[in-house]
Order: structure tokens, then sequence, then C-alpha cells
């Protein structure tokens, strides 16, 4: 009993917040992240720790007629150049938006592109493909308008390497003017240096090299697919393994100036592939884990791709993204986790945040350390997937599905808002005051309707005077929604939280079932001492006990405004006007009580529910429902007339059974202490409260012998013998008798 107790009192404080709000006036709350990131944001930003803030300024800048843009560059002059597949092409685009088709390869698509010192354009082809050299015919590119259909033709384009590789994934330019190439199929890295000599700079046993950087000391980072590997390779070509992945591939990179790397992965290992072990989080949530030095040395092997892989990146957010830094001592950490979202590029922004461009829902987070994250912004496309540096301040940023190019500014926007999630309070209900929790010029609106969908003529948006009583003036209804406008100015604004108080209008409580049960009992559950129970909140009872002694009656009862309830349960019998009170102030939805304080008879049990413990005196509401008819037979039949007599040699017994309320069910007698035999009535059927019994048995010969009826009398016994008969009624009430036949 102290165990079932301990379990009920944790399971009270579990639900002791829900029912302190089921009383009165309620409280719609919102100011966690996982709440606010239902909601709608149009230059708002989101923090992981709660609230909203403006977000930086996101211009689009220009909609390309190809649906992924890959990679993009810019140049010294602020042109950017972008990597476009279906169609492949390479863009020029100025930073005032106009765009000019530059380059159109016969590969797909264009995957990778860098632009060196002297403004030349190296782009990557995939599948199959070639990097190709672009340059300005007259040294310095001048925007003009392309033909549709045709490339620029004041640029030239010419084979500047023929890897013989499936795949070219990215390319990196150093400070020395060396050209490196990941590759796939092999997983292979190719130098080609400022002289033009081509090698092999490095040879892994991965299927793909994905992605490429360049730390501050030269060296060559890379992110491989297969088996999620960091790599660090010197310029001599010696490379360590920095950190083996928990997931299968590496889908970005970025170094800070203080050398800590920031790497992405992306999709599960294969089972046997090595790995940290830690769980995946559910939601997009920040994690410090260390996850310890993986470090290993690695010599060049030729590789042995068994993956297959696709063009780009992958689209599938099946197993989500982590984010890990490797600090300058070689330790690793993971840093952010998202189940929902897939990271496609990496980037810092002016304030030195991690920015990771994701999709497939086209959002943009701000990474500030491990326990703070922001997000961003959402973009008018499915995939973010690339950032470049913009000459004038901010980060260009490409998309793909669709392929578009915007502008993040350093700077915020000047305003910012945020549409809320849309509330069911499931029953109509009135507005009260909105409590607002902020700072700054922060404007709030709300409205309201009895659809779901906000489009489908709700009320029109009110605004909340703060100067007055801040009631939302919204009309009473079942479904509410909240904005925020931000305004920039000093202080910043900033959303910490949005209360919303309500009162929904009280309904009666509604039965679902009623159940009455012969022959079984129920233990009431522990209460708590002073304490309100809830087993309300518990719609199935505990388990039942047989007691053929007993009747229960269960029910399911449920109220759309979450009030405790309290139950009362009456009977009737039959022919009977007046219910008569059985047990009230229940809070269990059931109860037991011995049948034997019904007399013998039909009835029908009614359980009335009322709100009453979550409303004052005389606004309580209740609800009724009445079980089917059941009946109450606790007394056994009677046995009248027993009579047995030797018959020659056997024994003639008669007898009748008579029960005052059901039929009787079966029959049977025992001769001398032998196994009970069924015997059946007169007429054979026993379907009435009186049944009549002439039978006819062999004396046995020997006491505790059983005897068979029989139709012809024989020699009588010698000895003496006992007839026991026994009877029982429909609801298997028994009685028995016996008789002491002498024989001659």
């Amino acid at each position: 009993m102290q165990i079932r107790l301990s379990k009920f009192l944790a399971l009270l404080c579990l639900f002791a917040p829900m029912l302190m709000l089921a009383d009165g006036t309620r409280i719609w709350e919102q100011a966690k992240f996982d709440d606010l990131i239902k909601g709608t944001t149009e230059g708002a930003a989101i923090c992981s720790t709660g609230g909203l803030e403006l977000a930086p300024a996101f211009k689009l800048i220009s909609t390309s007629p190809s649906t992924y843009l890959w990679s993009i560059a810019a140049d010294r002059d602020g042109a950017l150049y972008a990597a476009a597949g279906s169609p492949a092409r390479v863009y020029r685009i100025t930073p005032d938006g106009k765009s000019t088709v530059i380059f159109e390869p016969q590969e797909l698509q264009v995957q990778a592109l860098v632009v060196d010192k002297a403004g030349a354009i190296f782009a990557a082809t995939n599948p199959d493909g070639k990097i190709y050299k672009l340059e300005h015919r007259n040294g310095s590119p001048q925007t003009t308008k392309s033909e549709k259909g045709s490339a620029d033709s004041s640029w030239s384009s010419s084979v500047f390497y023929d890897p013989a590789s499936k795949y070219i994934w990215d390319l990196a330019l150093d400070g020395s003017g060396n050209l490196y190439a990941a590759t796939g199929d092999p997983g292979q890295i190719l130098r080609i240096t400022a002289d033009g000599k081509e090698s092999i700079f490095f040879n892994s046993d991965e299927a793909n090299i994905r992605v490429l950087a360049l730390d501050g000391q030269g060296n060559l980072i890379a992110g491989s697919d297969g088996s999620g590997l960091i790599y660090r390779i010197a310029p001599n070509g010696g490379a360590f393994v920095l950190y083996s992945a928990p997931k299968k591939e590496i889908t970005a990179l970025a170094i800070d100036k203080d050398g800590n790397i920031y790497a992405a992965g992306a999709g599960e290992k294969h089972a046997g592939a090595a790995s940290a072990s830690f769980s995946s989080p559910m939601s997009i949530s920040p994690s410090a884990s260390s996850l310890g030095s993986q470090g290993a040395s690695i010599s060049g092997s030729s590789s042995s791709p068994t993956t297959p892989v696709v063009l780009g990146l992958p689209l599938s957010a099946a197993g989500g993204s982590e984010v890990y830094r490797i600090a300058p001592d070689g330790s690793p950490a993971r840093l952010w986790s998202s189940r929902e979202d897939l990271v496609y590029a990496l980037a810092f922004d002016q304030q030195g945040r991690l920015l990771a461009g994701t999709g497939n829902r086209g959002h943009i987070f701000a990474i500030s350390n491990a326990d703070r994250y922001t997000d961003l912004l959402k973009a008018t496309a499915s995939q973010v997937t690339a950032f470049a540096h913009a000459s004038g301040g901010g980060l260009y940023v490409s998309t793909a599905n669709l392929g578009k190019v915007f502008l993040l500014s350093a700077d915020s926007a000047p305003e910012g808002s945020y549409q809320s999630d849309v509330f069911d309070a499931r029953i109509f209900s009135r507005w009260g005051r909105a409590e607002f929790r902020g700072a700054g010029n922060v404007e709030l609106f709300a409205r309201s309707g009895n659809v779901d969908n906000p489009d489908r003529n709700w009320s029109a948006w009110k605004k909340v005077d703060w100067q007055k009583d801040s009631t939302v003036g919204a009309p009473a209804a079942r479904f509410v929604q909240w904005k925020a406008v931000l305004h920039a100015g000093n202080p910043a604004p900033r959303v910490d939280s949005v209360n919303i108080n309500y009162l929904p209008k009280n309904v009666p409580p509604e039965f679902d079932d009623v159940v009455v049960q012969a022959g079984i009992r129920y233990q009431p559950l522990p209460k708590a001492p002073g304490i309100e129970t809830v087993q309300q909140h518990f719609d199935t009872p505990p388990a039942p006990t047989h007691d053929r002694d007993s009747i229960s009656v269960r029910w399911s009862a449920h109220d759309d405004n979450d009030d405790q309830m309290v139950y009362s349960v009456y009977y009737r019998g039959d022919g009977q006007t007046r219910w008569l009170l059985l047990k009230d102030n229940l809070t269990d939805k059931f109860y037991s009580f011995d049948a034997s304080l019904l007399p013998d008879g039909g009835y029908t049990i009614k359980v009335v529910a009322s709100d009453a413990p979550s409303h004052s005196p005389g606004e309580a509401l209740t609800a009724e429902r009445e079980s089917a008819r059941f009946e109450v037979d606790t007394t056994p039949p009677q046995i009248e007339s027993l009579v047995a007599s030797p018959e020659g040699a056997h024994l003639h017994v008669t007898f009748r059974a008579v029960d005052s309320f059901s039929p009787i069910k079966r029959a049977e007698y025992s001769v001398d202490a032998g196994e009970w035999q069924y015997v059946e009535p007169v007429g054979q059927i026993s379907d009435s409260k009186t049944e009549n019994y002439d039978f006819r048995v062999p004396a046995p010969a020997e006491t505790g012998k059983p005897a068979q009826p029989i139709e012809k009398a024989a020699s009588p016994a010698q000895i003496e013998h006992v007839v026991v008969v026994r009877v029982y009624d429909r609801y298997d009430n028994m009685s028995s008798a016996k008789a002491v036949v002498h024989g001659k």
C-alpha cells in the first residue's frame, strides 16, 4: 500500500498544475522556443532560451531561372558568381541584382566555384565533370545583357583540368594560388599549382571528399562522405584524422579566427562504422557533450567506394544534422543538433556568430555558443545552400528550390513581426487581459474566430492598448491568435513572453458509458490526506477482483472544460419512480457495493457527474447517465418435498425446486457420497422458477459407487443409502437437501 501511495503522490505532482488551470480563468502562455517555433516570423528571430528579437535585414537580390544554386563567391569589385544546376550555369550578379549568364556547360550542373585574386573563376561541373576557367575577355567585366538561353559572349571559358572523376564536390584556393578539388568515386583531393602542375594531393579510403576549407596555417581541412571523417592535411600532404563524426557525411566546414573548426554532419552511418555514441535529440536543442579525441594517422591509399552518391546535397532530413566544434588542441564537442533540419552551409557573420544554412525548411540559425542559438530567419526557398561575404558588409546567401540570392545584412531589420500559432481553447471563450514581458517598442495585436483557419472569416486584428487595461479586444470565440510587431530603437525590441487570460464558457460534463458488473469488486484508489484526488484523469480503474457477493458500476465521463468532477450513484428498482442514493462525493470513476444491499429484483443504476469543485456555488453544471437494466438475485432456491424410497433394486427420488426470482438453472444428485450427477427436470427444459424432478437410480451395491437413472425397476438393495440433491438458480445461488433410504 505504501508503494501505491508513493506512485499516486508522484502522479499528483504531475497533474496538479493542469488541475489548477481547470478552475475559472486560464492562461495561454507563449515564451518557450518549442512554443514560438510553431508561429510565423517575418524579420523576427526566435531564441533558443525563449523570446523574440529583431532579425538581421534580409533582402532578395536575384531570382535565378535555375532550380539549384550550389555555390557562390564574390570578387573584389563586389560582383557575385553563382554555380547553378537545372539548368547548369554560372551567373554573374551585381550588387543591384542584375544577373548575367556567363557560362553554360554540357554537364548537368555546376557544383562549385572559386574566384582568384585576378578575377578568374574556376567552376567545377558534375557528373563526369571538369574544372573550367572563366575569364573576361577585356580583363574587366562589365554587366551586359545576355541573350535568352545563351551566355554572355564577353566571357571566355576553357577546360582547366579534367580529373577523370565521377564527381567534383568542392574547390578551394590557397594564398599561393594552388587550386584544390574534392572528388568522389574515388574520394581524392587533387591539386593544380599556380604554374599548372597537376597531382593527387590526398588519396582517402572514403567514397567522397565532400567539402574543403583552409585554416590560418595553410592546412587543408576536408570532410568526407562514408565515415564522416574530418581531415587536417598539411601543405606537404601529410594527413591526420581530427575527428570521426557520428554522422555519415560532413556537409559543411567553417574555421574562425581563433582556429576552431566547425563542421556539420548529416546522415546515419551504416552498422560497423566508427562513431562517438550519444543520443539524438527529438527537437532542436544545443549540446556541449564532449566527444573525446579520435585522431589517427592516415596514409595514402586507393579508394574502393561502394556507397552510391547523388548530385548535390542530401534532400532527405532523416536523422537530421549536427554541428561539431574542434578546438585548436584537437578536442571535439557537439555544439548543436536538429532532427528537422539539414545543415548545408556554415559561415560567420560580422558579430562572429556561427551561421548555419539549412533545409528542408530554408532556415538560418545563429549559433552563439553551446548554450544559445537563434532561429534567425526563414528564406523563401527550401534549402539554404551557401554563404559568401559581401564587400559592403553582410553575407550573400544562396538557396535551392528555388534558386535565389539574398543579402543578409549586418544590421537589424527596421521592423519585424511574429504571428503566433493558432490557440484552440476547445470551448467558446471570453478573452481577458494580455500580459507582456519584454522591452523596447513592441506592438501587440490579437484576433479570434470559430474555425481553425484565420483566413476563414476571423475578426480583424485588434491592437492591445498598454495605456489602458491591456484587454484583448477580440470577440469571444473558440480560437485566438496574437501578433507582435517589433520596431527598431533603443532599447532594442524584445519579446520575452506573451500571456492571454481567457475564461471558457462552462459546459456540462458528458458521459461516454456506464457499465454494471455483477460478481466484480474494485478497490478504491489511495487518497493523499488533505489533498483533492485526481483520479478523474485516470480513465482506467484498478484491476478488479472476483467477488460473487459484490456489484460494481464503472463509467467513463469527460468535461470539455477540464473541470474537476465529483459523482453520485443512485439506483431504482423495477416499478419504482424514485431514485435512491447509493453513494455521493465520489472522485473515482467506479464504485463497488454488496449485492445484499438490494433485494432480489431488477434494477437500473444512474450516475450523476458535477463540475462543482471547479466553480462557485450556483455555477456548477451536471450530467447524468443511466445503465442498462440488471438483476440482483442473492437468495438461493428452496428444495421442497424431497422423497427417496426403495423400489425394487432401485431408488426412486422426487422433489420440487422453487426460486422466488429467477428460473432454476440445473439440479444434481449424489448417492452415498458418490460423484455429482446431473438430472433433468420433468419436461426436460429448465426454464421456470419452479421445477419438478422425478427419477430412479440403481441402488448401489457398495457405498460410494455411483448409480445411473433407469426406467425399469429391479430387486431392492438390502442396505441403507443417503441421497443428496442440490439445485442452482440462474445466478448460481445454491441450496441442498438430503434423504435417507432404508433398505428392506
